[in-house]
């Protein structure tokens, strides 16, 4: 029987950065991370230099405000509607940005929007079905664009949709899909789906023996992609 998410937004809810109870004070905007380690791995330059950029799964929107005050136009999406109203508390009046509450599919089925970089760090690209996601991802993408995501890497031998307890393991069954592949496969689903200029790799955390984090960039071609690939 295939595995099907049952998870609802409020798993989301209580996802990062605070989990406390009480408004927190607004976090300070200074990096743009990647991985789940402090100063380690490539910053914004790893999307290259777009105009318009969209983030699917943005939580508290960091990254997205970081761009947005770079010049970039963003728009940050998030399933989460305490995620979103969160993030619009923070950040509003910031130029250039704007947040949206959505599912990364829906949302890039709706929309007519196409975005020089879309991006996720340990957000819907690790929590979507890749085989539905990517090719909605790349009809949005311009000529050139660059779509570049992170999350952490597979454990070897354990690959595909990965069920677990969203809440841990007291409380109300919200199941929680993860799905891990090691770089090859991303590289290969991205060549069929259009994708060039293909980059996947394990980037190792400063302490070898600690988790790595799978960091994946690749490009839409410099023309209109194919009617059977769009």
């Amino acid at each position: 029987m295939p595995l099907e998410s049952t998870t609802l937004p409020e798993y989301w809810d209580t996802y990062k950065p605070y989990r406390g109870e009480g408004e927190q004070p607004t976090p300070d905007v200074e990096t743009f991370a990647w991985t789940q380690y402090d100063g380690h791995g490539p910053g914004e330059e790893f999307l290259g230099s777009p105009r318009t950029a969209l983030e699917l799964g943005c939580a508290e929107g960091k990254e997205a405000v970081y761009l947005a005050r770079t010049g970039v136009e963003v728009t940050a999406v998030d399933f989460s509607a305490v995620q979103i109203a969160r993030a619009r508390r923070w950040w509003d009046g910031t130029p250039g940005l704007a947040f949206v509450e959505a599912e990364a599919c829906g949302y890039l089925t709706t929309t007519e929007t196409t975005f020089d970089a879309i991006f996720s760090i340990w957000g819907a690209l690790w929590f979507t079905d890749p085989d539905d996601l990517i090719p909605l991802i790349a009809k949005r993408l311009n000529p050139g664009g660059v779509l570049a995501f992170s999350q952490a890497e597979p454990i070897e031998g354990y690959y595909g949709p990965q069920p677990m307890y969203g809440n841990g393991l007291a409380g109300r069954k919200l199941t929680l899909l993860r799905w891990s592949y090691p770089p090859q496969w991303w590289a290969d689903l991205l060549k069929r789906t259009g994708f060039v200029d293909i980059e996947a790799r394990v980037l190792p955390a400063p302490n070898p023996e600690d988790v790595g984090t799978l960091m994946v960039r690749a490009s839409a071609p410099n023309k209109v992609l194919p009617a059977d690939v769009r």
